[in-house]
């Protein structure tokens, strides 16, 4: 079953549960796989509904954090809701270990020896954890292994 089809039927399960909330952020996800499909005239295989789901949860983190600031905790427990959701669509996250190693592989690999390098492991890495752990985070460890 592909992801897209799961999500469908997550749908479905939730109109017939009459939970308007899930109903919602399902919606909300389909809608935005879709508007990908009609803008690029493709059929979304599932690293690119992944991509979807990651860029959807990074805007509801955003939003999170703004509405907090802004002391709107009834608009924050509605995105955490949408991002809990989303989440339950990603992979397994990797542990902090997990990515330590794949970090120090990927800059043997590369070759990287200093901070103008982090592009290239980046870009390896960003290929090996599609969906499997937070990228913001993951540039992060990297810029400070090939800084110091």
């Amino acid at each position: 079953m592909t992801l897209k089809t799961r999500i469908t039927d997550d749908m479905k399960a939730a109109m017939r549960a009459r939970d308007a909330a899930r109903l919602s952020a399902i919606r909300l996800l389909l809608a935005a796989i879709k508007q990908k499909e009609v803008d690029e005239r493709i059929e979304l295989d599932d690293a690119q509904v992944l991509a979807t789901v990651e860029r959807l949860l990074k805007q509801r983190r955003e939003s999170i954090a703004q509405y907090e600031k802004a002391g709107r905790e009834d608009l924050a427990a509605g995105e955490r809701f949408e991002a809990e959701l989303l989440s339950a669509y990603l992979p397994a996250q990797l542990s902090e270990a997990e990515v330590d190693a794949a970090i120090a592989a990927a800059i043997a690999e590369s070759g990287a020896a200093g901070p103008k390098d982090m592009g290239r492991v980046m870009a390896m890495l960003k290929a090996r954890f599609a969906g499997r752990a937070d990228m913001g985070a993951v540039s992060a460890r990297v810029k400070s292994r090939l800084a110091g």
